[in-house]
């Protein structure tokens, strides 16, 4: 079990209006905490005031008002090299494209310390792997959701790692995702603007927010449609923000099947499917969503890349699903 340390700081009459990470950098000055280390706990929602979490460093102090800080204990150990099975779609002396599947972690955290990707390209790079993501993402510059499999990008060397970082910072990267959604949306094509960040009532939860979010742009297209019950959609994101598809699809009335989060459908969606149809696609393990196109400029070389995935088994056996029992389609 991974212990935790709470620690508060009280904002004075001459606080008023300064940022939060540096308000806490200043008052927690002593803990051993840096400003760029309070401001990843601050985006990874662990600050609570009056009961809110706020998860942008940005935050404006307020005189009087008493920040808790909840501070996960560090796993100070590297991770090591484990092999395991790979679908390597791409590979260089600069960087690596990988087919992941559904149920792999991409770098360690608490509750998944090995058995993860990065565990998996320590094995098969070696030491040429780049540790300027940091010691538990060497390499890593995005990542998918453990349940989302598809398409990832890694670098080997520093360089190739600073470069990539670049397009993802600059949005220029093409990350085009099949999802499989209840209801049919309208318009078939559109887009939604809508900035994300943590839900205030529950922080392991992101959520479209009025204030303290940031911003995010998912263009979206539906591919197919299983009468009005369902719906495969192509999902392809302007910016890269925690669960951004997930949320925005939910946000406009069409969660993902199958996600354990955002994923509820009204009983008229399920109505609208054959008993059978309903069962199986209750039985559905994860939220039906996958990475099958990346597409950048070799950050080294200037070439121009683009890759495609195909659906996985177990999403094409939920699309057949959805096609045989959906009344009306």
């Amino acid at each position: 079990m991974i212990k935790t340390d709470q620690k508060s700081a009280t904002a004075g009459p001459d606080d008023g209006g300064e940022r939060l990470d540096r308000f806490l950098a200043r008052a927690l000055e002593g803990d051993g905490l840096s400003r760029s280390r309070l401001k990843a706990l601050i985006d990874d929602g662990h600050v609570v005031a009056s009961g809110a979490t706020i998860s942008d460093p940005s935050h404006r102090i307020k005189p009087g008002q008493t920040y808790v800080l909840t501070v996960p204990e560090a796993v100070a150990a590297e991770p090591e090299g484990q092999a395991m099975d790979l679908t390597v779609v791409y590979e260089d002396a600069h960087l690596i494209v990988v087919d992941k599947p559904a149920g792999l972690v991409v770098h360690p955290a608490a509750g998944n310390l090995d058995r993860t990707l990065v565990n998996a390209l320590i094995a098969h790079c070696g030491t040429s792997l780049s540790g300027i993501g940091g010691v538990k993402r060497p390499g890593i510059v995005h990542r998918i959701d453990k349940d989302t499999s598809g398409l990832l990008v890694a670098a080997k060397h520093d360089a190739a790692h600073t470069g990539l970082s670049a397009l993802f910072a600059a949005h220029d990267i093409e990350r085009v995702y099949a999802a499989l959604v209840w209801g049919l949306p309208s318009p078939m094509e559109g887009e939604v603007d809508a900035a994300i960040g943590r839900d205030p009532t529950n922080r392991k939860r992101m959520a479209v927010v009025r204030h303290g979010g940031k911003s995010a742009l998912t263009y979206y297209r539906v591919v197919r449609a299983f009468g009005l019950a369902a719906a495969r959609v192509d999902a392809e994101l302007a910016t890269g923000r925690t669960h951004q598809i997930r949320v925005h699809l939910t946000h406009i009335g069409h969660p993902l099947i199958g996600d354990p989060v955002y994923g509820r459908a009204s009983r008229a969606r399920k109505a609208a499917l054959s008993a059978p149809a309903q069962a199986q696609v209750a039985a559905f393990s994860r939220q039906a969503l996958h990475a099958r196109v990346l597409g950048f400029v070799h950050p080294i070389t200037g070439k121009k890349l683009r890759f495609e995935s195909e659906l996985p088994s177990d999403m094409k056996d939920l699309e057949t699903v959805l096609a045989t029992g959906a009344t009306g389609s």
